[in-house]
C-alpha cells in the first residue's frame, strides 16, 4: 500500500513539474532579415530550434558592421558575418571563432548589363566600376582584373553607396562589384535590363565562404552551439527537400518580403546553403587567408585552427 502511495505521489510530482526552461541563444543577423537567413527561419518556423530545446531570438542589426564585434564584446551568442571579414577581424585582434557554415560559397560577383559594352573582364579597361565597400572588394577586383592582364589602374572606381543596381542601370557605371549573383541578376531582369556575371572565383580568386557563423573564441566549449548547429542542419535539409513549405512558412512570418526578388532570390540561394553547416574546409581558409595577405589586407597568416573550429 505504502509502495503504490508513493509511486502515485511521485507521478503526480512529474506531471505537475514545469517544463525544463528553453535554454535562450541570440543570433545577430548581418544583415536584413532575406533569403540568405532561410535556414535560420527555417529553424524557427518548423520548430527545429524548440527540438533541441532552444529559445532563438534573431535579430536584425542596426549597423551591420555591428554584430561581430558585439559577440566579442560578449553583447550577443552568435553572429552572422562572412570569412573576409572574420580574416580582418582576427588580423585586428578580435576574439572571435567560426562555428559553422550558413551559405558555403561566394554571393559577390561582378555584374554588368548583358547587351552592354562589357562582353568578356577585358573589356573592362578604361570603363568606370561602381562599389561600396573598399578594401576586400579592391583586393577581389584587383585579382580578377590580373587575371586578363589589367590593373586597377585600368578601370576608374566610383563609390555609388550601396547602390549597386541602380547606379549600373542609370548609366552611372559600366559595371559593379561587389552585387549579389542572388539578387543583383534578378533584380535586373525584374527592371527589364538582363545581366550578365562575372564570378571571383572563377576568375583568379579563391573561393571562400559567402556566410558564416562565429562566436566569442573564448565561448566555443558553450553547449548550446552544438545544439544550434545540429537544428541548423536538420532545418537546412528540410529547406531542401521542401522548398515550397519553407518558402510559404518564411513569408507567412515576413510578409513584407512576398514580392517576386525575394521568391526567386529564395530559389536561387537553396543550392548555396551548406548541407554539413559544422564541417571545416581548412584549406579553403589557409588558401583564402594567404590571399588576403597578399593583397596586404591582413599582416599575417595565422594557425586556421585558432579562429575556425567544428561543433560537434
Amino acid at each position: 500500500m505504502k509502495k503504490t502511495l508513493i509511486s502515485a505521489v511521485l507521478a503526480l510530482s512529474v506531471l505537475s513539474a514545469p517544463a525544463q526552461a528553453a535554454e535562450k541563444l541570440t543570433v545577430l543577423l548581418d544583415w536584413f532579415i532575406n533569403p540568405d537567413h532561410a535556414p535560420l527561419t527555417t529553424a524557427q518556423a518548423k520548430g527545429f530550434f524548440a527540438a533541441e530545446g532552444l529559445e532563438v531570438e534573431i535579430i536584425e542589426p542596426a549597423d551591420p558592421s555591428m554584430p561581430p564585434k558585439l559577440v566579442a564584446a560578449g553583447q550577443g551568442d552568435i553572429a552572422i558575418s562572412y570569412q573576409p571579414t572574420l580574416h580582418a577581424q582576427i588580423n585586428e585582434g578580435l576574439p572571435l571563432k567560426r562555428i559553422g557554415t550558413l551559405v558555403e560559397t561566394p554571393l559577390n560577383s561582378l555584374i554588368v548589363l548583358k547587351d552592354g559594352p562589357i562582353q568578356e573582364l577585358s573589356d573592362l579597361k578604361g570603363k568606370t566600376i561602381g562599389f561600396s565597400v573598399s578594401g576586400f572588394e579592391d583586393a577581389m577586383l584587383g585579382q580578377m582584373l590580373r587575371s586578363v592582364d589589367l590593373t586597377i589602374d585600368d578601370v576608374e572606381l566610383i563609390n555609388v553607396n550601396f547602390s549597386l543596381s541602380p547606379a549600373l542601370l542609370s548609366g552611372q557605371v559600366d559595371a559593379v562589384i561587389g552585387a549579389y549573383r542572388n539578387f543583383g541578376l534578378t533584380q535586373l531582369e525584374i527592371e527589364g535590363k538582363p545581366g550578365k556575371a562575372f564570378f571571383p572565383e572563377e576568375n583568379g580568386v579563391p573561393v571562400f565562404d559567402e556566410l558564416i557563423y562565429v562566436v566569442n573564441k573564448d565561448k566555443t566549449d558553450d553547449p548550446r552551439f552544438e545544439k544550434f548547429m545540429a537544428a541548423i542542419e536538420a532545418a537546412t535539409i528540410y529547406l531542401t527537400n521542401h522548398p515550397e513549405e519553407s518558402w510559404n512558412a518564411f513569408i507567412e512570418t515576413y510578409p513584407h518580403l512576398n514580392d517576386e526578388l525575394n521568391r526567386r532570390a529564395w530559389t536561387d540561394t537553396l543550392p548555396r546553403f551548406a548541407k554539413r553547416p559544422s564541417a571545416l574546409d581548412e584549406g579553403r581558409y589557409q588558401r583564402f587567408a594567404e590571399f588576403m595577405a597578399e593583397a596586404g589586407l591582413i599582416d599575417a597568416v595565422v594557425p586556421v585552427d585558432t579562429y575556425a573550429v567544428e561543433i560537434r
